[in-house]
């Protein structure tokens, strides 16, 4: 395991506990290169399907894209860490339970947007505007219109 600070592959752990909700082993490390300190997490490898593009390319399933976009569209909103993490785990959770060796990014991109729309609307509106890529203002006020529209409900 490489230093995320120094690149240095020499460390120690210091502390192993099993995850909150049982599923990875969070362990804390010491760089023995610069001294200090950062936590890895290791999970169960579960045979995930090819997530297919838009455009027809294949890629393996990468859960720190995920994991990424949310933090992007949650970023200086009052949310937890906590909060993401699990809707990075329900989106991981819903491709493994997906029936078929591919699933199309569509699929994928719309769960995570139906978590977020349930967790905070700005973060679901940051997130549906880089996915759904609008083209001028009036399609992104017809999604504001909309999610204000069933918020009222």
């Amino acid at each position: 395991m490489k230093c995320p600070f120094c690149s240095n592959a020499e460390n120690k752990v210091i502390d192993s506990r099993i995850s909150k909700d049982g599923k990875a082993i969070r362990r804390r490390r010491e760089c023995l290169g610069c001294a200090r300190r950062f936590t890895t997490y290791e999970f169960v490898e579960d045979i995930l399907p090819m997530v297919v593009k838009k455009d027809g390319r294949r890629e393996a399933f990468d859960r720190m894209k995920i994991r990424n976009g949310v933090m992007k569209a949650c970023e200086k909103r009052p949310i937890s860490m906590e909060a993401m993490e699990k809707i990075v785990e329900n989106v991981e959770q819903a491709c493994q339970e997906f029936q078929g060796e591919e699933i199309p990014s569509a699929v994928v991109g719309e769960k995570v947007m139906n978590e977020l729309k349930a967790l905070d609307g700005v973060a679901y509106v940051r997130f549906a505007s880089v996915y759904r890529q609008f083209r001028d203002v009036s399609e992104f006020m017809s999604e504001l219109k909309d999610l204000l529209s069933k918020g009222k409900k």
